[in-house]
């Protein structure tokens, strides 16, 4: 290659910029501009002249963008809006390279309160998920509203006359709905949108004698390594349990069937176990009095593993330690489960009759309540070996080998928290009043 002819030239909008193929390479194959390295494109022009593209774009952001790629730093201008460089960022494909360097990788103990969005969540709203991109998605009543990763509003998911009771992200582009059956209707049961135009892609059926019924599917969750989404069923017919489906063609894989005196067709949470193989089934207060947790096996179609309340909590008085929240710990070892004070339980997984909750007081420390507000029921969330819990107008972040309380987050507008999910490196927290949601994230480290 003669001398300088690793250097491009580009006509953005009229200002020309000049840069190397080195340079270019930091963006990545995947990029526009990193795909101009690509073999089948020649960016010699002959005599060391560096070779020129013209782009129809913003010459502003281009800058920002190429001395990004110089210098792995991000520094925006006052003047140029986020919002019109995260839109040129993702037309050149270097919209990761952008988040990279304003925000750092998830950490509960970092996070810190990017903004509270307004108007976007209707006092009634039941749940919040966040999009493995940094989107997330609220559901209330019988509408799913999608924001991207920029919290732009997409058209929603209208289910006309159909109550949503839960919703989940197959990938950054499709959402899977959970809804009520209605009765007199052969609606109902499950579909699949896509999060950009909020069309039905397909939806998800119950076969019971070789015949499609009508059911109310709940609680939903994801296996990544095999492609299958679950959720809990129940139906008119014999179709109450755990339903299976392939997450590509949508046709189902599967049913476990609820045995006498374990409710999976009313469960609230639903969690797959990695490595095991195992799925998670749990039913808590207040849809029952009486929590029951359970571990299936698909693949032996049995139950390995149950824990319920014991006998004398036979009523729905929260004066006891009522299970509120259940979730299995990374180390597939035990479960954790939380009550109305914000004291974690653990269950020990190695116990094949369940064994007793061994519960780690915090009341003490927690047990505050926002004035005036109804007391939201609480969540819990694993993420990067922390355990993050709601409880009112707080998320606690819990850490080490004892889990030990290291931070907490709250905002000053919204009141108690109605639900959290984390995804895409950001946390997004549901309030229960004030149509507002809040966007967590973490702040790159200074650079020393």
């Amino acid at each position: 290659m003669a001398k300088g002819s690793d250097r491009v030239r580009f006509n953005v909008g009229g200002k020309i910029f000049e840069t190397t193929t080195t340079t270019l390479a930091n963006a990545g194959r995947d990029s526009m501009l990193g795909a101009l390295l690509d073999e089948n494109w020649n960016l010699n022009a002959g005599d060391g002249a560096a070779a020129e593209y013209f782009i129809d774009r913003n010459p502003a952001c281009f800058s920002v963008l190429l001395d990004l790629l110089r210098s792995g730093e991000l520094h925006l201008p006052p003047h140029l809006p986020d919002k019109l460089l995260y839109r040129e960022a993702l037309f050149y494909g270097l919209l990761d390279h952008v988040r990279a360097a304003r925000w750092g990788p998830f950490d509960g103990d970092r996070l810190r309160l990017s903004s509270s969005i307004y108007g976007r969540a209707p006092s009634d709203a039941t749940a919040i998920r966040a999009s493995p991109d940094g989107g997330c998605c609220v559901a209330h009543g019988r509408v799913v509203h999608i924001y991207d990763w920029m919290l732009d509003e997409h058209r929603p998911i209208n289910l006309d006359y159909q109550q949503v009771n839960d919703a989940g992200y197959v990938d950054s582009g499709h959402i899977v709905v959970t809804v009520s059956e209605r009765p007199g209707h052969t609606i109902g049961g499950m579909g699949l949108f896509s999060s950009s135009s909020g069309e039905l892609r397909h939806r998800f059926r119950v076969y019971h004698d070789s015949k499609a019924k009508t059911f109310t599917a709940g609680a939903l969750c994801f296996s990544d390594s095999q492609f299958k989404i679950f959720a809990s069923c129940k139906g008119r017919s014999n179709e109450y349990g755990i339903g299976v489906w392939d997450q590509n063609t949508g046709d189902q894989s599967d049913f476990f069937y609820e045995p006498p005196g374990c409710p999976f067709g009313e469960a609230d949470e639903l969690q797959w176990i990695k490595g095991d193989n195992f799925l998670m089934v749990a039913t808590i207060f207040p849809r029952i009095e009486k929590c029951f947790i359970g571990i299936l096996d698909f693949r032996e179609k049995n139950m390995v593993w149950s824990w319920t309340d014991d006998g004398r909590m036979t009523t729905a008085s929260l004066d006891e330690k009522r299970v509120l929240h259940a979730i299995v710990m990374e180390n597939n070892r035990s479960i954790c489960v939380v009550n109305q004070y914000e004291d974690l339980g653990f269950l020990d997984l190695r116990s094949n009759r369940g064994g007793g909750v061994r519960w780690s007081s915090r009341s003490k420390l927690l047990k505050r309540k926002v004035r005036g507000e109804e007391t939201c029921y609480p969540k819990l969330v694993m993420k990067s070996g922390q355990l993050f819990s709601s409880m009112n107008d707080t998320i606690s972040v819990f850490s080490g080998p004892d889990w030990v309380l290291t931070s907490t987050l709250r905002s000053s507008v919204g009141g108690s928290i109605h639900d959290f999910s984390i995804g895409g490196d950001r946390l997004f927290a549901l309030h229960s009043e004030e149509n507002v949601f809040d966007m967590w994230e973490s702040p790159t480290l200074p650079i020393l």
